[in-house]
């Protein structure tokens, strides 16, 4: 069955095939709630997306970021965030991944206080998977979510206490082409925070739980400005309490480290917390610091949470959240388990090192990608977090204050052959998948997403950009960048085996790669293309507008 466009009386336009469930997750109120937001909040976005564009120029330019002296008084000001509610006030170990129906029970199955179900970087979010994923929270919410394994007939089904779930939606950047208002693409933030606010928000304050978000990629104050108005307009819409909805922040760009007592400040009604996004912080830091030759960073294996640059950014949320009464939230554990045994000694080894730090430091949760991980971090966390639900007694106030030097400080490390052909084969397989559906995908033990093909592709962006040498000497040229694509491309479709290498989409990945690599400018986000591709298929089936 197809449907080419469906147009709503509140003039949103659906484009495209139709899937199923569609016509439940789009139902006439619900788009009714949405063409108000779009209204009310898609040209400020737009406003918003140029800002950034501006102070990134300001950069390039010469101007380092710093600490803003017009919100002084913010910082040095004696406020508090509103309040955190009873289910979320410990948060020691979260689970998190896309919004596919078997993984949406596992990780609420999982022994972890929290399942982020994610939108945005584990998710390649093509339509169907974007309905599908709405569908899949409400049953969730309602506890009726169910999965057969149709290989197996293994059955699925919630615990009796499933962990507290909070939905990740788009970031700002991120367009849904598949519904449109004005003529113009619907931000997928507004898309996806609608949805899932309208259908469950009465169905979690029934069973004393919330419409909870993690609001990804901010930028700066003013875009957490934007989505308190987004909040508070909402919450007088339903008759809702000032305050009801709540959300978590991911501190996971270079400007918003600068903004963090102003992000919890323009929120504060709403905000129960920050998170260390660190490996898009990381690709972040690259992206800011495109035209600075002393800010290089060396393989992304060695930049680790002890480098000075991190270790201050950790430290100054921790300090900035606790002063404020606000959780602060660490960073992901990608490892996956392993069936070797010596192997999976060494990654529980590595996740408990990772989280030791986590929680010595005055972290009050901690993120980790696999079900099999959740004993080691919580055992960790529980040693350190105790009786108590949080860290926030933790103030971190005999600590010497971070600088914007501190924040801003190069990192120490070589860049090595080893680790470029490393960055090559992960991004060529992420993208791969990403363009053919899958967001969250198991590379070399590591359970990737977007953040880290990001990185990949942007390190060695700016290994050319400033002529980098490698530990063996050469120097890294777009040429020598297309050799080793060519090799190691080889060398993925030898470990993947020739069937699964040559009917996937791998040459298609490779180009898409080598054009974003080899660019005078660096992309800002290689979704931005993915996307184009991803929806070309079900939009063809719609009439364009």
């Amino acid at each position: 069955m197809s449907q080419a466009v469906i147009e709503s009386k509140d003039r949103i336009i659906k484009r495209g095939q139709f899937v199923a469930g569609e016509d439940q997750v789009l139902s006439a109120e619900a788009l009714g709630f949405l063409a108000e937001l779009a209204e009310r909040f898609a040209a400020p976005r737009q406003t918003l997306l140029q800002a950034r564009l501006q102070k990134q120029a300001e950069i390039d330019a010469g101007k380092l970021p710093d600490f803003l002296p017009e919100t002084r008084n913010v910082r040095e000001g004696n406020w508090q965030i509103l309040g955190i509610p009873a289910d979320l006030q410990d948060r020691r170990v979260e689970i998190t991944g896309p919004v596919d129906r078997k993984m949406v029970i596992n990780a609420l199955n999982a022994d972890v206080k929290v399942f982020m179900a994610d939108f945005e970087d584990s998710l390649a979010p093509s339509w169907e998977k974007v309905v599908q994923g709405q569908q899949n929270l409400k049953d969730a919410v309602d506890g009726t979510i169910e999965y057969t394994n149709p290989a197996n007939g293994k059955e699925y089904r919630l615990n009796p206490d499933p962990a507290v779930l909070i939905a990740r939606v788009r970031g700002l950047h991120l367009d849904e082409a598949h519904l449109t208002y004005q003529g113009e693409a619907l931000p997928g933030a507004l898309v996806d925070f609608a949805l899932y606010f309208y259908h469950n928000y009465r169905a979690l304050l029934a069973k004393g739980s919330g419409p909870y978000f993690y609001i990804p990629k901010l930028q700066s104050h003013l875009e957490a400005r934007w989505w308190a108005e987004v909040f508070a307009y909402t919450e007088e819409r339903f008759c809702l309490t000032p305050g009801t909805i709540k959300a978590t922040c991911l501190i996971e760009t270079l400007p918003a480290v600068f903004e963090m007592d102003e992000i919890l400040y323009e929120l504060r009604n709403n905000i129960v917390g920050l998170n260390c996004g660190r490996w898009d912080y990381i690709f972040s830091y690259i992206k800011t610091l495109k035209n600075y030759p002393d800010r290089v960073l060396p393989d992304r294996q060695v930049v680790t949470m002890d480098k000075p640059f991190l270790s201050a950014y950790s430290r100054l949320l921790i300090k900035t959240c606790h002063k404020r009464g606000a959780l602060a939230m660490g960073g992901m554990a990608a490892f996956i388990p392993a069936k070797d045994p010596e192997r999976q000694a060494q990654v529980l080894a590595k996740v408990q090192q990772d989280k030791e730090l986590e929680a010595r430091n005055g972290h009050d949760g901690t993120w980790i990608a696999h079900p099999g991980l959740a004993d080691t971090a919580m055992a960790v966390m529980n040693e350190y977090i105790g009786d108590r639900p949080n860290q926030l007694q933790v103030s971190r106030d005999v600590d010497a204050p971070i600088t914007a030097e501190d924040l801003l400080a190069p990192c120490e490390g070589q860049a090595t052959e080893a680790g470029m052909r490393a960055n090559i084969r992960i991004a060529v397989q992420y993208i791969e998948a990403w363009i053919s559906g899958n967001g969250c995908v198991p590379i070399y033990g590591l359970m990737e997403d977007a953040a880290t093909a990001e990185i990949s592709r942007a390190s060695i962006w700016q290994w050319i950009k400033h002529g980098t040498h490698l530990d063996n000497g050469q120097l890294v040229t777009a040429d020598l960048f297309r050799t080793l694509l060519k090799e190691e491309l080889s060398v993925v479709r030898e470990e993947l085996g020739a069937e699964r290498f040559d009917g996937g989409r791998f040459d298609e990945a490779a180009t898409i790669f080598e054009r974003l690599t080899c660019a005078d400018q660096l992309t800002d986000f290689l979704t931005l293309p993915g996307y184009q591709i991803l929806t070309q298929s079900t939009l063809a089936h719609g009439q364009a507008l």
